[in-house]
């Protein structure tokens, strides 16, 4: 058996494409515009990855502006480290791997409470089915080594559906569940030396574009009621719907990943943290047919019911594009409640739309103090979209009184090229979509006839180009950007 150690040094290292050049061009427009910020920051207390030797942390103030790693403490040295060989796995690309994973993590699972363990999978081509991780453990992908998902649909079983959706996102009754799946779990590690993992998710995309699928789709990556959690130094490619998915989890760390699918390929968000908190994803480049990054929190009736909010979440420094959604989405599943969320320092191009709050009747729950700050886009259609009106519920038991609430918003320090068109904030008549504020963001290469189109919205602007709606104009004071 394999005992050699990998080296977790390699764990922190990350790469993102393209370079971050855009930031210097970002703030030399700034500077140029003589645009000067003070953003509003969001000061609150909340317990993170407990560090040894340490008190709780404090999101802002003890918060390492450069990195995750406050989120994680130390990187833990598993006592008891094996390789899938030793498990009779065979890397060809064609052999199953299904019942050597499964048997790993089965052997594995008892030296939980003994030091930990480590799975390595060696350079190869590694093709399996669904298989569960364990506490205290580490999934760590060499040098070369790519996992693929099985094309048999019965190696991704049918499991419930999540309580907070009540029902498959894309279908009725169960779900498939994620080729990489935990629940339950404490101190999981996902990572390598650039490792891959590839769902191969064209016999999915197909059967959703045809309409012959009769289970929601599986995630490559999904941890539920878990904390804990570290996923970072890979290339994930081809999930056959949302790449990595935390639910009902906490602190989560999400860092140095390259996610890739088709431009076209369905609904393959990037990262959606879902109903979980103190969350950090940072460094990622990401090309997805869907939203680069989105937060949830439950779908209608059920998220109300469940009432699981997603909180303080950082997303930063994530690059990509997506011709079809949005480099960050927060929705339109947000019926738990989001709040306490920053997202700073991201490049989206050749993209739908830059940042975009998505909601509507039916939804209930509320977005709430949010910043976003320092967003450099190009070539994207709508830079800053409030949008309503998805007419998408789980089932006729919906309740159209039950109004999504919105306040709190702070826009800051966008830089814009090539636009489309000018923002659109389409609030809910008779919903509270209230303290949107927006400064220093500049919005350049507009049609000189294009306009912001606001309704039922109120808030200020500060440094804004080109003009906004009268919505955030007229309320005489611009304290809410102060």
């Amino acid at each position: 058996m394999e005992s050699e150690k990998s080296n977790y040094g390699a764990i922190m290292v990350y790469f993102t494409k393209p370079s971050w050049a855009f930031l210097v061009l970002l703030f030399t427009v700034i500077a140029i515009l003589s645009l000067q910020i003070s953003p509003k920051a969001i000061i609150l207390p909340f317990p993170l990855f407990p560090v040894p030797g340490s008190s709780e942390l404090d999101f802002e103030s003890d918060f390492d502006p450069g990195s995750c790693v406050a989120f994680f403490g130390e990187l833990p040295e598993r006592k008891h480290v094996m390789s899938l060989k030793d498990f009779g796995g065979v890397g060809d690309g064609k052999t199953s791997n299904t019942a050597a994973f499964r048997k790993a993590l089965d052997y594995m699972q008892r030296f939980s409470e003994k030091g930990g363990a480590q799975l390595n999978v060696p350079q190869g081509k590694w093709l399996t089915g669904s298989f569960n991780l364990t506490s205290n453990f580490t999934l760590f992908l060499e040098q070369g080594a790519v996992i693929l998902g099985s094309q048999d649909p019965e190696e991704w079983p049918i499991v419930e559906p999540l309580p907070s959706y009540g029902r498959g996102r894309e279908r009725l009754g169960g779900r498939h569940i994620s080729l990489i799946h935990g629940d339950g779990l404490t101190n999981v590690v996902i990572t390598g030396n650039n490792g891959t993992i590839d769902g191969q998710g064209r016999i999915w995309w197909e059967l959703w574009w045809n309409r012959t699928l009769n289970h929601t789709r599986g995630h490559l990556v999904e941890l539920m009621n878990s904390r804990n959690i570290l996923i970072s130094n890979l290339t994930f490619r081809n999930s056959p719907f949302w790449t990595i998915h935390p639910v009902y989890c906490s602190n989560v760390v999400v860092k140095g990943m390259t996610i890739l699918t088709p431009l076209n390929a369905p609904n393959t968000d990037g990262i959606d943290p879902d109903s979980s908190t103190n969350v950090c994803i940072e460094d990622c480049y990401i090309e997805s047919g869907d939203d680069l990054v989105a937060i949830k929190s439950g779908w209608d009736q059920y998220g109300i019911k469940m009432a699981r909010p997603s909180s303080n979440i950082k997303v930063r420094r994530i690059s990509g594009t997506t011709p079809t959604c949005s480099g960050v989405g927060i929705g339109s599943e947000m019926s738990g409640g989001i709040f306490n969320v920053t997202i700073e320092d991201m490049h989206v191009w050749n993209s739908a739309a830059g940042v975009r709050i998505k909601t509507d009747k039916g939804r209930g729950g509320y977005i709430a103090n949010i910043t976003i700050r320092n967003i450099m886009m190009e070539r994207v259609k709508i830079p800053i979209r409030l949008s309503r009106g998805s007419n998408d519920h789980p089932d006729d038991r919906w309740d159209p009184k039950a109004i999504p609430k919105i306040r709190g918003i702070f826009i800051s320090n966008i830089v814009s090229l090539n636009s489309t068109k000018a923002p659109v904030l389409a609030g809910i008549r008779g919903a509270s979509f209230e303290g949107l504020c927006f400064k220093n963001v500049t919005l350049l290469g507009l049609s000189p006839n294009a306009a912001w189109h606001c309704e039922f919205v109120s808030g200020c602007t500060d440094a804004v180009f080109p003009l906004p709606c009268p919505h955030l104009q007229n309320n005489g004071s611009s304290t809410c950007c102060s």
